[in-house]
């Protein structure tokens, strides 16, 4: 059988490492190597992660200033193993994730990619709200075109030679340039929705900002998604302005027009979001008042706005530095 390995890169993880040291831990098979790269931590993160080596086949380098993307590739490069489970800081894996992701590569050597899911691990209707507005869930997905977040993706070891590792020059999105440059060389990835990884969102609004500031911002920096932001940029900076002149303007009922349109736009949100809050009740075993749950949707369409504000702000911030550093281009 190939040698498989499971790998990641953390930074200041604190005490929260735990819980990905612990998932690795309990995983019903585990690999030959376990390889993560620290990038420098000033906390107890490293310590943590070492304490764990009497349990795990673990390996902890420390690489000061490492990237994410640096520290994938150092923790891959610096692996025997054919077979790569990727995962992250701030997850907590299935405990069969590790045997899932990896079955299908192990079952067909003509295959290099296996892309897992992510859930979100809510702790309170604020997190289910967020969670509702930016995950999809496993139905919405079309396996033939999904490119897996590195939370949970497996490789092979040749794939990712193939490709030139994940993009060093790039500190945001590096996972989506890594997916599409092994989708336009390697066979077509098995999906595995049940290979899950546990994530919990951000815990306020501005973290949430900052988080899609920085997506939108590595788009800009990537030429990522012209379409998407130039979308929501006539969304808000046209359709938007025209709908509230014409309501103040010519009749208030085009106030009925834009209501329908905010409703169709935040749809699939509003559709995810009772199954979220069911996930929520039956972990935290206490069942959310109507209020509380009035709450929670009337959550998603604001939340929405802020993610896009932090789109629109971020993109064309990483658009003005590609223009500046002039990266390479990923699509040759």
């Amino acid at each position: 059988m190939p040698a498989t390995a499971i790998i990641a890169t953390v930074l200041n993880e604190g005490d929260a490492i735990r819980a990905l040291m612990e998932s690795l831990a309990a995983q019903t098979m585990l690999p030959d190597e376990i390889v993560i790269v620290d990038g420098g931590s000033t906390d107890q993160t490293v310590a943590v992660m070492r304490s764990y080596a009497g349990r795990l086949p673990v390996r902890v380098m420390v690489q000061p200033g490492a990237n994410i993307s640096a520290g994938r590739n150092r923790a891959i490069h610096e692996s025997g193993a054919e077979i790569i489970a990727i995962t992250d800081a701030g997850v907590r894996l299935d405990p069969a994730w590790f045997e899932r992701i990896t079955r299908p590569l192990l079952a067909d050597e003509t295959l290099e990619v296996s892309a897992g899911f992510f859930e979100p691990d809510v702790s309170n209707a604020f997190e289910a709200s967020l969670a509702a507005t930016t995950l999809p869930l496993h139905d919405e997905i079309d396996p033939a075109g999904f490119l897996p977040s590195s939370r949970s993706v497996a490789v092979r070891k040749r794939a990712w030679q193939r490709v030139g590792g994940y993009p060093e020059w790039l500190d945001y999105c590096e996972d989506l340039i890594f997916d599409l440059r092994l989708k336009a060389t390697s066979p077509p990835f098995a999906f595995v929705p049940d290979a899950l990884a546990h994530f919990r969102p951000r815990r306020s609004v501005r973290a949430y900002y900052r988080q899609y500031y920085l997506y939108a911002r590595g788009d800009g920096k990537a030429d990522l998604w012209r379409k998407r932001h130039a979308a929501r940029y006539l969304t808000y900076l046209v359709a938007l302005p025209i709908g509230l002149w014409l309501t103040l303007a010519v009749h208030p009922g085009f106030l009925l027009a834009l209501v329908a349109g905010g409703l169709v736009y935040v749809r699939q949100p509003l559709r995810r979001l009772p199954r979220v809050l069911s996930a929520l009740e039956r972990a935290t075993g206490k069942r959310l008042s109507l209020a509380e749950r009035l709450v929670a949707y009337a959550r998603v369409p604001a939340l929405r706005a802020v993610g896009d504000i932090a789109k629109m702000l971020g993109y064309p911030v990483g658009w003005l530095w590609r223009l500046r550093q002039r990266p390479p281009n990923w699509r040759v």
